[in-house]
């Protein structure tokens, strides 16, 4: 079994070798460069556990500013990929229903990722194809503040996928799996 500090490598090696190494977010290397993600492993399959572990992640973020953006990792959890877009749409709820919309926004990787209306096998499911099911919660004002000095943001998704189909299925599954230990 592996340790939370495991994970968390693992993590933070899929975060520069495919997010940032693919450029698959602009704004990633800037804030790993300046060290203010934060990572946290919640090891339950319990959902409810999992949900209040991620209203800890908003209480964190509200109580430490210099916390950019917050990864909570389930490392035993949500290994079917519909359970898991259950937990996003009750996340999703609890940020509404806790007065967090606007404030912090959520981004949800899974090992299953699968875009709506997308095949299993199109490689640009790994765009969001994680080394674990996680939940990611970042500033709305930080987004705001990255986006309002990057030209054509709307453009990024589809950059994203057109790299990851160039790449193709057995490049960017290697990638991903080789940030295991």
């Amino acid at each position: 079994m592996r340790t939370s500090a495991q994970i968390i490598d693992e993590t933070k090696k899929w975060i520069n070798d495919v997010v940032i190494g693919c450029n698959f977010c602009p704004f990633a290397a800037n804030v790993v460069k300046q060290q203010t993600a934060y990572y946290q492993v919640e090891n339950s399959i319990d959902a409810a556990i999992c949900l209040d572990s991620f209203f800890a992640e908003l209480a964190r973020l509200n109580d430490e500013e210099n916390i950019e953006t917050s990864f909570l990792i389930f490392p035993n959890a949500f290994e079917n990929f519909d359970d898991y877009l259950d937990l996003v749409s009750d996340a999703e709820e609890l940020l509404k229903e806790k007065g967090y919309e606007g404030i912090y926004q959520l981004a949800s990787f899974h090992p299953l990722y699968l875009f709506a209306g997308s095949t299993e096998n199109d490689a640009a499911n790994y765009t969001n194809r994680s080394v674990y099911p996680m939940l990611h919660l970042l500033r709305e004002a930080s987004i705001d503040k990255a986006l309002a000095n990057y030209a054509n943001p709307e453009n990024i998704p589809d950059r994203n996928i057109n790299f990851a189909r160039e790449k193709g299925l057995v490049y960017m599954k290697m990638l991903r799996d080789t940030c295991f230990n």
